[in-house]
């Protein structure tokens, strides 16, 4: 039996530990989440899991279906397309906004949360480490803090912890000829600068090269060509 923190709520406790289990790929994606094994293993009630896992439905990373129960999200391309679309909507309105919005204060703050990213390994024995997932988001949900909008700020994040779910699929892929920091860095001084065209292609890139490698470890898996079988809009796959 996993002790869980008493600090929050207890369905607070759970939500958090099943999301970052499902984040760093202890729960597959697909797999089923049984209510009576998560209640055992972290001593609470049935009902305490059942509404920590309706709040990770809201939040598409379960999925709540009649008779079957919850399980994590599945993957796949149509649906990686569709998120990859979204994300780099909502991500240009929020950081175009940050960016006329923002204080110094806000600088200093992206600037902040880039410092640790980059001191932080994103794996640690092989493994992915979920200190820099953690530290991953803070550093983006910084970027676009400033944009006014609580609305769109939740928006963005749990658009944000979707697509995290695909990291599943990236850890198969061929090694990938980017440089993950150098497009965090130039994501900092594009914000730094206030260049919101700037900033706004900086992640658009960011995102993009994350899409493609996630594509291509559907290729791995399931062989060559299998990602554009799959997909529903090869237009924008291959833009």
């Amino acid at each position: 039996m996993k002790t869980i923190p008493r600090g929050k709520s207890l369905v607070e406790d759970v939500y958090e530990l099943v999301r970052r289990r499902i984040l760093v790929g202890d729960l597959t994606p697909g797999q089923r989440l049984h209510l009576s094994s998560l209640a055992a293993d972290f001593g609470v009630s049935l009902g305490v899991v059942r509404e920590a896992l309706t709040r990770l439905a809201s939040e598409e990373l379960a999925v709540a279906s009649p008779q079957q129960g919850f399980r994590v999200r599945s993957l796949s391309v149509p649906d990686l397309e569709d998120l990859t679309w979204v994300r780099i909507e909502v991500e240009s309105i929020a950081l175009r906004r940050a960016v006329t919005l923002g204080t110094v204060r806000w600088e200093s703050d992206v600037v902040a949360a880039h410092h640790v990213l980059r001191a932080t390994a994103p794996f640690v024995d092989g493994k992915a480490n979920p200190e820099w997932m953690t530290v991953h988001s803070v550093f983006h949900a910084a970027v676009a803090s400033a944009c006014g909008s609580p609305t769109l700020l939740r928006v963005r994040q749990e658009l944000f912890d979707a697509a995290e779910v695909y990291r599943y699929w990236a850890r198969f892929a061929p090694k990938p000829d980017r440089d993950i920091s150098a497009e965090h860095a130039a994501i900092c001084d594009a914000a730094v600068a206030r260049d919101a065209d700037q900033l706004v292609a900086a992640m658009t890139q960011h995102i993009t090269a994350t899409f493609r490698t996630v594509l291509a470890a559907h290729d791995a898996i399931n062989g060559p060509g299998s990602a554009a079988a799959a997909s529903c809009n090869h237009a924008m796959r291959l833009a």
